[in-house]
């Protein structure tokens, strides 16, 4: 019994030797410093110098992880600061009143901020999640659509096929729709509200054919 136990006690040592030293490198974190280094350290209450350290580079991987963002790699880059809009806007998205406030759904398409919810009366009933609209040339249609065409498997028949899941068409060839790649690869669309797959897929979900969908704003970036 004594040799058992012994036994197990070196062939436990042995294994926290083989792994620790794995499991301190998965802690280390390197993400050099990002684009958008101080709203996120605001946002996530570390001090604001605008460089990265150890402490901001894990937060941000938290808070990266926290939010099915990838990678989640403690950089301070563009998807994670467009999360962190879209969360803060879900204390009160319509502050400023720019979305009219109507007795049925209205879609809510913010393109200063890059976000997306649904609101009937005042109550908003999906909250703000990140999009990503139309480039210079290309904008996103502005003002009052209705949503004339819904198509759940729907493949492009003007971009190479590319494939555009829970499409639900607005305006001509714009839809609102889901991205497989990268959301902000690119640096816009081709006029369509784009989500990520899940944000696009609940968003099919609850609406249907006649919502009614409204849009204000310029993207960053573009000249409107």
């Amino acid at each position: 019994m004594a040799r058992t136990a012994a036994l197990t006690a070196v062939t436990l040592a042995l294994a926290l030797t083989l792994v620790t030293p794995s499991a301190a490198r998965a802690e280390t974190c390197t993400a050099r410093t990002g684009p958008y280094q101080r709203p996120l350290e605001e946002y996530l209450k570390l001090p604001v110098d605008g460089v990265q350290s150890t402490a901001d580079c894990q937060a941000i991987r938290a808070f990266q992880s926290a939010n099915a963002i990838e990678p989640a790699d403690g950089y301070a880059g563009l998807a994670t600061y467009r999360w962190m809009v879209a969360l803060k806007a879900r204390a009160d998205p319509n502050a400023e009143g720019e979305c009219p406030v109507r007795s049925y759904r209205v879609t809510c398409v913010d393109l200063d901020r890059q976000v997306l919810w649904v609101q009937r009366d005042r109550e908003v009933i999906f909250q703000p999640v990140p999009i990503r609209t139309g480039r210079d040339a290309e904008e996103t249609r502005l003002g009052w659509h209705s949503i004339y065409w819904r198509s759940r498997d729907h493949v492009s028949t003007i971009y190479d096929n590319a494939p555009m899941p829970y499409a639900q068409f607005f305006d001509g060839g714009q839809a609102l729709h889901g991205r497989l790649d990268d959301l902000y690869d690119g640096g816009g669309s081709a006029g369509c509200v784009n989500l990520r797959l899940s944000d696009a897929e609940k968003l099919w979900d609850l609406l249907a054919l006649e919502d009614q969908i409204y849009i204000w704003g310029v993207k960053p970036g573009t000249d409107g």
